[in-house]
This record gives structure tokens, C-alpha cells and sequence, in this order.
């Protein structure tokens, strides 16, 4: 069977399978069991993005067909056909925010764009010393933020190919640290009719270094000598921490879709370098494409998970015109930190 493009199934299924290999070859870790829990900067990009993702338990590299996958898959995107925007709120844990918006332009024949930002924020809190444990009067925040730029093509009617770049950044009171990443995906629709496979590489990019104002300090080279300058202006040097890599390949099949019923199994098999591997397990049913309910687990065999069951909901409605709203709720099982509520609205152009 040949595609529009002069290029056979066969030949895309090699290229397939290379790109896969070579983002294990490049992401493998050489101390298989070591969890390397805690040795990346920026943990705020695993949050992953959206209710209807989530309430499948993250497993959502091969489905990946709204503008979401932006985040998951990168290549879901260059399959949309109009202009579709998310907004996503999470209360996360110990009473930090979570927001996240994306939109994404088709633009016919020279693929699809988008955009996106992710923010995360504690608010503020005093500033204690030891020497004034009740505070200084002063405030400090913590914050991330990561801007994104997506872009997806067909390269046929089977394959798609997809990158999104983004500018990231960490700051706690007057130090900040920032970098660059690049997150790349790949989307195949077999013959097998509803069979998917998709791969992505996530956070791919520079090594992140805290500097500002607070680590400036006044240093004296030799305490013990009388009549030196004990007044040197100097700086505290931070050590460079790698971005949480991540390498997902996960498998989807539609087992019934018809006018009326749609029903969704993904199974995603995950490769962190900041923890062990583990997998995500979901499943979507959706009615007459208005009423949806999910449900999915996370980190299934991954070493001192909190982690585990999502349950999830949604709701379509057409407004006028083209115009297609939809609401998405997810709860995700934290274990001995509770549990979390997200929301998030989509609109279809």
C-alpha cells in the first residue's frame, strides 16, 4: 500500500522504528539501578497537561488528537484540521497553582503551529532567619515558567512528525536560573484500523544554574591576617542541573468507533533519567462523541510511587457555527499526599 507522497508503508515503518531506536540510544542510562530521584532542575514540566490526558492516566503519547498533545506528543497536532485552544487549572500539592494554556493555527499544506505557556506558582511567604525565626518583614515566591513554540507535519497520511521548542525558567526571591529545551514526537496510524503508535522525547535541552542577587556575598580571603580587606565582593557558584528527560513510546487501539460509541486502550511505557521506568495504563469511552468518561493508572511498576489511579469525565457541546466547547475533569490518586482535582476547557474553531 502506497501513500500520496511516493514514499511506501513499509520504508515509513523502518524510518519509524530508526527514530525510536535512536532516542533509546541517546536517552539510555548507563546505571540501570540507580533511580537518580531529585538530580533535575524544573520537575514542574512532568506535570502533565490537560484532564482528559490525565484521567487516562497520562497514557496519551498515541492518542494525542487534540491540542494537548502539544505537551504529550507534538506530532498528535499536525492530525487537527481546525484551530483548537485548552485552558488548564490545577490546586496542585501543598497549595501550589498550576496553570497551563496552548493554541494551535493549521496552516493547509505547510503543516500546523502552536503555542503554548505553562506556569507554576506557590505565592508568597515570609522571610525567616535563624536569627529572626518569625520573620524579617520581607516576602519571597518561587515560580516556573516555560513558553513554547509547536510545530507538526504530515509527512504522509499515516506519519506525522512533530517538535515543540520552549524557553524555560526558575526563580525563588532574587536568583533565577533558566534554559532552553526541545520536546520531539512521531505519530503512526497503522492499517490495522485504530491501532496507533507514537513515540516522544521530552526536555531535551541545556542544564539549568541558579545566579542572582542573593548569592552575592562579601568574602575574606584570609580571616586570620590583620589589615586585609575583608569587604571582596564576591559570588557563590551553583552547580548545573540536567532537565528531567523523558522517553515515552506508547500503543493505542480504538476497539469500537462508531457514530455512537468510541472506546480507547492505551498502554505507555516510560524511561525517565530522573527515576525509574514505569508504565501508564487508560482508557477513554465516549457517547454519541457529547459524554466522555475515562479512567487510567499511573507509574505502574515504578519503585516508591504515590502515584496510581485517575478517574476522569468530560462534556462536548456546540455552541454555533463551528464553534465546539468542551469541559474535562480529572482526579489523580497521590498516595499519602492526597489526591488532586484538575479542570481544563477546550475550544474547537
Amino acid at each position: 500500500m502506497k501513500n500520496y507522497e511516493g514514499l511506501n508503508m513499509g520504508n515509513l515503518t523502518k524510518i519509524f522504528v530508526a527514530l525510536i531506536l535512536f532516542w533509546g540510544l541517546v536517552y539510555s542510562q548507563d546505571e540501570k539501578n540507580v533511580s537518580n530521584v531529585g538530580t533535575t532542575a524544573a520537575p514542574f514540566l512532568q506535570i502533565g497537561v490537560g484532564a482528559r490526558a490525565i484521567g487516562m492516566g497520562g497514557a496519551f503519547v498515541a492518542t494525542a488528537n487534540d491540542v494537548s498533545a502539544m505537551y504529550w506528543n507534538p506530532a498528535g497536532i499536525g492530525q487537527l484540521k481546525n484551530i483548537e485552544a485548552i485552558f488548564v487549572h490545577s490546586e496542585w500539592l501543598v497549595d501550589i497553582t498550576y496553570d497551563y494554556a496552548g493554541i494551535v493555527f493549521p496552516m493547509a499544506q505547510f503543516g500546523i503551529i502552536g503555542a503554548n505557556i505553562t506556569a507554576l506558582n506557590m505565592g508568597e511567604m515570609e522571610v525567616r532567619t535563624v536569627d529572626r525565626p518569625e520573620g524579617t518583614g520581607e516576602l519571597f515566591e518561587a515560580s516556573d515558567l516555560a513558553l513554547g513554540l509547536a510545530y507538526a507535519y504530515n509527512l504522509t497520511n499515516r506519519f506525522s512528525l512533530g517538535f515543540n521548542v520552549k524557553y524555560i525558567q526558575q526563580r525563588i526571591w532574587k536568583e533565577k536560573a533558566s534554559g532552553f529545551a526541545v520536546d520531539i514526537g512521531t505519530l503512526y496510524s497503522t492499517s490495522l484500523k485504530g491501532l496507533r503508535i507514537g513515540a516522544a522525547l521530552s526536555n531535551f535541552g541545556t542544564d539549568m544554574k541558579m545566579s542572582g542577587n542573593d548569592l552575592l556575598v562579601f568574602y575574606d580571603p584570609d580571616p586570620y591576617q590583620s589589615g586585609n580587606n575583608d569587604q571582596i565582593y564576591s559570588e557563590l557558584k551553583t552547580d548545573s542541573w540536567p532537565l528531567p528527560l523523558v522517553f515515552q513510546i506508547g500503543v493505542a487501539m480504538d476497539f469500537i468507533n462508531n457514530d455512537q460509541h468510541l472506546l480507547t486502550f492505551e498502554t505507555d511505557a516510560v524511561h525517565p533519567n530522573n527515576n525509574t521506568e514505569s508504565m501508564h495504563l487508560g482508557m477513554e469511552y465516549g457517547w454519541n462523541y457529547l459524554f466522555f468518561l475515562r479512567a487510567g493508572y499511573r507509574n505502574l511498576f515504578l519503585e516508591d510511587s504515590e502515584e496510581g489511579l485517575t478517574l476522569g469525565g468530560g462534556l462536548n457541546f456546540k455552541l454555533f457555527g463551528n464553534l465546539q466547547f468542551s469541559i474535562n475533569y480529572a482526579y489523580a490518586d497521590f498516595g499519602r499526599l492526597e489526591d488532586v482535582q484538575r479542570y481544563s476547557l477546550r475550544l474547537r474553531f
